[in-house]
């Protein structure tokens, strides 16, 4: 038993020694590629105190790599973020400084914790994780964008190939001629050429999600034009491709290698996507996708990328394809991103960008002169791309910062540009001193353009009206516009009941636009799109279907009095507000209306959303017109029928929202079934903090309601004299269940009795007033609406902030 365990450990020793000796000891007639023996029988370590050294077995030195590769990756995205850095530069340069360039110069450091003899199966599983990573893009990409494409994108995407495609391979042509280029230089300068004129979908997509500007204007001409120039690119390839066999190879070679390669296309377009459409059909909505689809998915990607390993075609490229076959969104594509998503982007991706930065040494450049000629192919094919898709949308009136923002967003490199490097240095296309200056250039070109483009582009800027957008500035029986937003069919109701308290006419119509939104799950590309009625009925209608459907009931109960356009929107939520900011920006819409992020339950509990929260808040910071938050109390739900009286209450405190609120209530006191009260509250202190003419606006607006009062039976003013918090709030409880909604202002001038009452409120996201009323134990009325009167107009100011202005310089 001794002599054995004696014999395993000296040939364990042995063969770790005759590997190390091995790793620098390649044969240099077989440039490319290494060999290294290694003791098979053991992958797990039984641990050192038996004497086994943990870094001569597969498992825990993949574990001591990945756990690395952890750690340098989040620390140095940790220390660059603040930087404007993408992710993908932290993960290259944690690479760099655990490979040949720093660390890795140590020797014993590199042949213990990076030896060659476990470089197959970390490079194995990085590019597994490679796999993964493109099939769930082609998963995420709507390929009919591309034929939906406009005369405007396709021009971006053509000029953003061709054109850097042409000044870059003359660059190339110009320096071949007139200059003596080192062989490996010179045979490198093609390939160069073809990813510098490229832009790969995937990167672009990766790249607007890290900056969150997925579903702004920019970055959907961004994802539809990549789209464009990624087919240019690969059309242009494949032709190459063909001619490269008819060329170099023999008949029965080129005619086995193109025809599998169409074969497999065509199982995995008229195989695949055919079945996928009806594990789609077979599943009900809402529910979850059965088990044995998402197997059956999993081993179609294992599968072809096996088979295209074995006819020569990459299985990277049959991974897309599946991808692309599998429709994106719910439920089959957003269930696998869904599970997927989490372990290829947080473990696998980062260790791919770290194997590239671990086979780049920077002390492999020896000569200025190669560097010199490989970034001028980058700066030329740069500057040309840059060219080619900024004149389209300059001619467009597209403004400069944001066609330049445009341009650089499509000279982003990433993952597909790195994986062609590997691809190249691995099969000798590419020698280590090029792969080093290629690499420099994709972190530098990115690294580059990012803060940049922070800098230059923010879509809420184009958020601002050039008029007033107000019901306050509406003039007498003019259409009201009108954004209903809807998460939920629980929404639907509330919004309908405001809506017809609104009292649309046909002498004063209403022009109501809903808004679905939907939180972007298994796709890359957002979505804002008009949703026109279906022209024949459908058992299995969507959500958006049954939503719009309710709508356009109500529409025709109020035909010739409301006017509706139905609207999708499919997005992330961070910037979901963009959706909203920009439809109601180009509608010239009056008033936004948003649920609340909190809901009621009727058997008393509360289901609190935090990212619509923050959509709520956004929107209020950043919408070009008015802005009214819906609150459902469905504890005490009560909406009127047509023939009762529908109670509505407005609390006058001062102010520009108050005064929003107000002209909103007397639009509605005009519907016949609406009984109005005014409850003003005074004091005799200043019960809110205003300028002059804020005072006097609120007396004008108040002096015309009290005379419009005493015309009209329905109409009523009650004024309440207030010292403290407590006497609102008094106020407020003798209000409970007298009314069926309620309408108060958001924003209050900073005062004594002000501050007080902000003591009683938890966050004030509504205002000091708003978020009482949003408690739970308030019952003033089965709706509340909160209002905020429009911050943004392009010229103008507000009347209390300008009057604070001057009162500050002064």
């Amino acid at each position: 038993m001794i002599r054995r365990e004696f014999g395993r450990r000296l040939a364990v020793q042995f063969l770790g020694e005759l590997a190390d000796q091995q790793e620098g000891g390649d044969d240099p007639d077989d440039e490319g590629v290494s060999s290294t023996c290694q003791f098979v029988g053991q992958i797990n370590s039984r641990g050192i105190w038996f004497g086994d050294n943990p870094f001569a077995f597969s498992v825990p030195l993949l574990m001591m790599q990945l756990s690395l590769i952890s750690i340098f990756t989040r620390s140095l995205y940790g220390l660059l973020k603040p930087f404007g850095q993408p992710s993908i530069v932290s993960y290259i340069l944690a690479g760099v400084i655990l490979g040949p360039s720093v660390l890795g110069r140590i020797s014993t450091f590199a042949s213990s914790v990076f030896p060659a003899k476990g470089k197959g199966v970390f490079d194995t599983f990085a590019l597994f994780g490679l796999m993964l990573f493109i099939f769930l893009i082609g998963v995420k990409t709507d390929p009919s964008i591309v034929l939906k494409s406009g005369k405007r994108t396709l021009a971006i995407g053509l000029l953003g190939f061709f054109l850097p495609y042409a000044l870059s391979g003359f660059t190339a042509f110009m320096l071949h001629q007139f200059l003596s280029l080192d062989y490996d230089v010179a045979k490198v300068l093609p390939s160069l050429v073809a990813m510098q004129s490229m832009t790969a979908f995937p990167v672009i997509a990766c790249f607007l999600a890290e900056l969150k500007i997925i579903n702004s204007e920019i970055g959907r001409l961004a994802s539809a034009s990549s789209l464009i120039c990624d087919v240019c690119h690969w059309s242009v390839m494949t032709v190459k491709y063909v001619v490269y066999l008819a060329t170099t190879k023999s008949l029965r070679t080129s005619f086995g290698s193109f025809f599998s390669m169409v074969l497999l296309t065509i199982f995995i377009v008229f195989g695949i996507r055919p079945a996928a459409l009806w594990a789609i059909q077979r599943t009900p909505e809402g529910k979850p996708v059965n088990e044995r689809y998402i197997t059956a998915a999993v081993v179609a990607l294992l599968s072809c990328g096996f088979i295209a390993e074995a006819i020569g075609f990459s299985a990277f490229l049959a991974s897309f394809l599946l991808g692309l076959v599998i429709p994106d969104g719910p439920p089959l594509g957003a269930t696998l991103v869904e599970r997927l998503d989490c372990f290829v982007s947080m473990l696998l991706m980062p260790t791919f960008f770290t194997t590239s930065g671990l086979k780049m040494d920077v002390f492999a450049i020896k000569s200025l002169k190669n560097v010199g000629i490989i970034q001028l192919t980058v700066l030329v094919g740069f500057v040309g791309k840059l060219v080619g898709t900024t004149l389209p949308p300059l001619f467009l009136r597209i403004p400069i910062r944001d066609a330049l923002s445009l341009g650089l967003i499509m000279n982003s490199k990433g993952i597909v540009e790195l994986a062609m490097l590997n691809h190249w240095r691995m099969t000798n296309v590419m020698n280590e001193e090029c792969f080093a200056i290629s690499m420099i250039s994709v972190v530098v070109v990115t690294g580059v353009i990012t803060p940049i483009v922070k800098l230059l582009y923010d879509p809420s800027r184009r958020f601002v009206a050039y008029k007033r957008r107000t019901i306050l500035h509406n003039r007498h029986n003019e259409e009201l516009h009108i954004l209903a937003c809807i998460h939920n069919e629980e929404n639907i109701q509330a919004t309908l009941s405001l809506l017809n308290a609104s009292n649309p006419t046909k002498e004063s119509p209403i022009n109501l636009c809903v808004l679905h939104l939907v939180k972007l799950v298994g796709r890359a590309s957002s979505l804002l799109t008009a949703h026109p009625p279906r022209e024949k009925a459908c058992n299995s209608a969507s959500e958006s279907e049954r939503i719009f459907g309710i709508f356009r009931n109500f529409e025709q109960k109020n035909q010739g009095s409301l006017m509706l356009h139905c609207y999708k929107g499919v997005s992330p939520y961070s910037t979901m507000h963009n959706d909203v900011c920009s439809l109601a920006l180009e509608k010239r819409i009056t008033l936004i209306i948003i649920p609340f992020h909190k809901q009621w339950k009727p058997w008393g509990t509360v289901e609190m959303s935090h990212a619509f929260r923050e959509l709520n808040k956004n929107v209020l910071g950043k919408a070009p017109c008015s802005v009214g938050i819906l609150i459902e109390h469905s504890s005490r739900k009560k909406y009127h029928a047509e023939s009762s009286y529908y109670r509505v209450a407005v609390l006058f405190f001062g102010g520009a929202d108050d005064r929003e609120a107000l002209a909103y209530a007397r639009r509605m006191s005009q519907h016949p079934s609406v009984l109005l009260t005014l409850i003003r509250f005074s004091s005799s202190a200043d019960i809110v903090e205003g300028t002059a003419r804020s005072k006097l606006l609120d007396g004008d607006i108040l002096k015309d309601f009290r005379s419009n009062a005493r015309r009209y039976e329905r109409v009523s003013y009650q004024e309440e004299e207030v010292v403290d918090a407590s006497d609102v709030i008094r106020v407020l409880r003798c209000m409970e269940n007298g009314y069926d909604l309620v309408l108060a202002g958001r924003r209050h001038g900073e005062s004594t009795l002000m501050q007080e009452v902000r003591k009683c409120s938890e966050r004030a996201d509504l205002g000091m007033i708003g978020d009482v009323l949003a408690t739970a134990d308030f019952r003033c009325g089965s709706l509340i609406l909160v209002v905020q009167q429009q911050t943004k107009v392009w010229g103008l100011r507000d009347p209390e902030e300008s009057s604070r202005l001057r009162r500050i310089k002064l």
